[in-house]
């Protein structure tokens, strides 16, 4: 398994940025397929941003992020970012990290249970 811990979560106003980080330990970062999933409150956990490991260059987005956000991994670091632009209120959440082994080439997983790692999760808030 791969140890994750999430930063760089807070209060925005809408419009405004954000960069969340997620360390990853404890395996070769490289050959996990990686997501940013979120949870509002009285929500369902939904996806928002996967990219493919092993090699892979496929990322996916929700229809909901699409254009704002940009999911993108540092190999040397070990770490995956997301930065989040143009924040709306309807941002607000929780937002985690997971990953887990790629088992097929450029495929992104965005499904919550084709995660077996998480981190703890980093709040978002967005004010209109």
């Amino acid at each position: 398994q791969v140890q994750l811990v999430e930063s760089g979560g807070g209060l925005v106003q809408a419009g405004g940025s954000l960069r969340l980080s997620c360390a990853a330990s404890g395996r070769t970062f490289t050959s996990y397929n990686m997501a940013w999933f979120r949870q509002a409150p009285g929500k369902e956990r939904e996806f928002v941003a996967g990219i493919s490991g092993s090699g892979g260059t496929t990322i996916y987005y929700a229809d909901s992020v699409k254009g704002r956000f940009t999911i993108s991994g540092d190999n040397a670091k070990n770490t995956v970012y997301l930065q989040m632009n143009s924040l709306k209120p309807e941002d607000t959440a929780v937002y985690y990290c997971a990953a887990d082994p790629s088992r097929y080439f450029n495929y992104v997983p965005r499904r919550s249970t084709e995660f077996g790692s998480w981190g703890q999760g980093t709040q978002v808030t967005v004010s209109s």
